[in-house]
């Protein structure tokens, strides 16, 4: 399918990376946040401090959940098992060795993959730690092993404010996208949808793959949301389950294959207008961003996001990058008091707005790069329909008056909505454009939880 999408809204920031990987010492500190994975219920722990682990050692796991095991991004020594009000668990904080040792799985070669059998492939998946790449939908939480799905979707770019190149973060990866494939082909029969961005031209690796039905999507953001694609390819439906992976997720699991072991290297892109030199960095899930940011900064009052400022998480400048995460934004702090008619919204600024009366000046220069700070330009106020959300929204919903429905805890209401096609991500553009200043996607995942504790 060739799908072409004119709703949405692109973010033209200040600070995208340059196309090279820079030269830091690697994080001394590694740590996973059971945070980090949306509608975990009760994380049971299986380390204690002073253990030591390998790359792919199970850390913990969801009571709800046992046959997924959440492990070890590095090799080192489990130092603290970080809890908060009523022992919940925050963080598992590992000290990296300077070589990286690994778990030994079952290497294969690339001819003995096409003798992989399906539960094979599960368990491999499931000991690990890579099953948790996969994604289902509805709900957007980590898949349920004993349910098939009834297709994989992955969105093979991303279309947030200041995204990563994944031609560059995934360049030479090919062997291991394919192998990625056709395991996940192997463990369940169903259609793979790849979708890539139609006003680009394809990444190399995402060129000639086998088992995959190829799609592209032209618009602005969020058509790079795979949400906005499975609506658009084969929307789901009440009862029915779909799986989404990340092209990372797919290149860890063709490692686990081919090499034979966990392999937690990626590369993070630090982003923003405060950022000296934004660029990339090799590391590791779960790293510490302090080396990334130590004299890399134009200024100390910043806030650090790890991921994108539409959909990230407010980390302290010693914190952690999160486990889905490939970005760290950083933007100026907005707690600068504004005189309304000098800088603030009587102002003739060139603020960035999706509202020309507020932003005429970037709606008539939509390519220009701005630089936006985190200030919400005032708080939370009764709902006005501004009818500005159906436009950033390119699926068959009514944005509004789903949030609406979810606030009044009517059921049927959202179902009937669409809540099923959605998850945070694809209402994050109605949280930037709401006049009302609603935490729209806070809203949202309340509405998720209600139908799943339902």
């Amino acid at each position: 399918m060739n799908i072409k999408t004119r709703k949405g809204f692109d973010i033209n920031l200040a600070g995208k990376a340059a196309l090279q990987v820079g030269a830091v010492d690697q994080s001394e500190t590694f740590a996973i946040k059971p945070t980090d994975f949306v509608g975990m219920h009760r994380p049971k722990v299986v380390v204690r401090e002073g253990d030591v682990v390998k790359a792919g050692t199970p850390l913990f796991f969801d009571k709800k959940l046992e046959k997924a095991l959440y492990t070890s991004p590095v090799s080192g020594e489990v130092v603290e098992v970080k809890r908060g009000d009523k022992r919940k668990l925050l963080e598992i904080k590992i000290l990296a060795d300077k070589q990286i040792e690994y778990e030994n799985f079952t290497k294969y070669s690339v001819s003995d993959m096409a003798n992989l059998k399906g539960e094979d492939v599960k368990e491999s998946l499931l000991k690990s730690g890579a099953w948790i790449n996969i994604i289902q939908r509805p709900y957007g939480v980590v898949a349920n092993p004993d349910e098939t799905p009834r297709a994989i979707f992955i969105s093979a770019f991303d279309s947030n404010p200041l995204a990563p190149d994944y031609d560059f973060l995934y360049k030479n990866e090919g062997q291991y996208f394919q192998a990625g494939i056709d395991a996940l082909k192997k463990m369940v029969d169903v259609p793979i949808h790849l979708t890539t961005n139609g006003k680009a031209e394809v990444s190399a690796i995402f060129q000639n793959v086998r088992n995959v039905e190829q799609h592209t999507i032209s618009g602005p953001h969020p058509a790079g949301n795979v949400g906005v694609q499975i609506h658009h390819i084969e929307p789901v439906n009440r009862g029915e389950v779909v799986w989404t992976i990340s092209p990372y997720g797919i290149i860890q699991i063709g490692k686990l294959f081919l090499d034979g072991r966990y392999d937690a290297s990626k590369k993070i892109a630090i982003v923003g207008s405060e950022v000296t030199t934004p660029q990339y960095y090799e590391t590791y899930i779960g790293a510490n961003v302090d080396k990334f940011l130590k004299n890399n900064l134009k200024q100390d009052h910043v806030r650090v996001i790890s991921g994108n400022i539409l959909t990230g998480t407010a980390i302290t400048k010693d914190s952690y990058v999160g486990f889905y995460d490939n970005m760290v934004t950083i933007l100026p702090e907005g707690d600068k008091p504004r005189f309304f008619l000098s800088d603030g919204w009587l102002a003739p600024t060139s603020r960035l707005s999706f509202h020309r009366a507020l932003g005429l000046m970037s709606f008539l220069n939509p390519k220009k790069e701005r630089v936006i700070d985190t200030s919400l330009n005032g708080e939370e106020r009764a709902f006005v329909e501004t009818g500005v959300m159906e436009q950033v929204v390119p699926m068959d919903i009514l944005p509004l008056q789903l949030v609406k429905s979810i606030m009044a805890e009517d059921y049927d209401g959202m179902e009937s909505l669409g809540i099923y096609e959605v998850i945070e991500e694809d209402v994050a553009l109605c949280e930037f454009v709401d006049v009302s200043k609603h935490r729209i996607q806070n809203i949202v995942r309340q509405g998720i939880e209600l139908l799943r504790e339902g």
